[in-house]
């Protein structure tokens, strides 16, 4: 669906949530559910097949659940947990009722000479928030990062907006640990278990897929769909994940 057919008033308000209220957001055993089963996908997802962190963020912010796929902590990149917030935050923060942004429909705005640029630099990480506590409770129940509003721009894919079976805007949910290509991926089948993406609208060029990655070099030029475009994660020169971004499941 292009920008200009977008409802960006009216229709579903926001989440009649405050603060930390996470009751209309997954839980964490139903993230690590599902970002367990989306890594795990049988038709892959266009990356180096690593394990994941995940976390979901409410209406306002606040984190509401951390998770990981591997064995322990350890099993995924250290610093995606943090990035796996940032990408749920930014996904929150720049959604509307009627219009889903994903991170990855951001790469191309922000980069000099964007209409978005500097955007990366704006609501900046709160340290004290992402790196505080004790590490043994990383991606549990009670991670550290729960109850805490850690902020954060993440311009690069792993980052969608959940719209609940109502079509009300509740949260976000964002995905680290691979190629950024294969982060959307699986954040895009993660939140389709979750049941969380009935999308009202977005940038991208399949309105059945409003805010799917757009891949530069695929999307027509010039159009709304480039202008929020994404490089190619290639791996070795090759073109691995175009093809099963394009058929991730349609939204609801």
């Amino acid at each position: 669906m292009l920008l200009s057919t977008i409802m960006l008033s009216g229709g579903a308000a926001y989440a009649k949530s405050s603060d930390k209220d996470c009751s209309q957001v997954p839980t964490h055993s139903a993230l690590k559910s599902a970002l367990t089963t989306a890594r795990n996908d049988a038709s892959n997802n266009g990356g180096f097949d690593l394990d994941m962190w995940g976390t979901i963020v409410n209406r306002d912010g606040f984190v509401c659940a951390v998770a990981f796929t591997g064995a322990d902590r350890g099993s995924q990149w250290p610093g995606s947990r943090v990035i796996s917030a940032q990408k749920a935050n930014t996904a929150n923060a720049f959604s509307l009722a009627g219009l889903s942004l994903s991170t990855a429909n951001l790469w191309a705005a922000v980069q000099p000479g964007g209409s978005l640029f500097g955007l990366q630099h704006s609501n900046p990480v709160d340290t004290g928030e992402a790196y505080d506590g004790p590490s043994s409770k990383f991606g549990q129940s009670n991670d550290p990062l729960v109850g805490g509003r850690m902020g954060g721009v993440n311009v690069f894919g792993g980052g969608l907006a959940m719209y609940n079976s109502s079509g009300v805007l509740v949260g976000a949910v964002g995905v680290s640990g691979d190629t950024s290509c294969a982060d959307h991926n699986i954040a895009w089948r993660t939140r389709h278990t979750l049941n969380m993406d009935f999308v009202p609208g977005g940038v991208g060029a399949d309105a059945t897929r409003a805010d799917n990655i757009n891949y530069q070099g695929i999307v027509a030029a010039p159009s709304v769909a480039n202008d929020f475009s994404h490089p190619i994660c290639k791996i070795g020169g090759a073109d691995g994940v175009s093809a099963i971004s394009a058929a991730l499941p349609v939204t609801q």
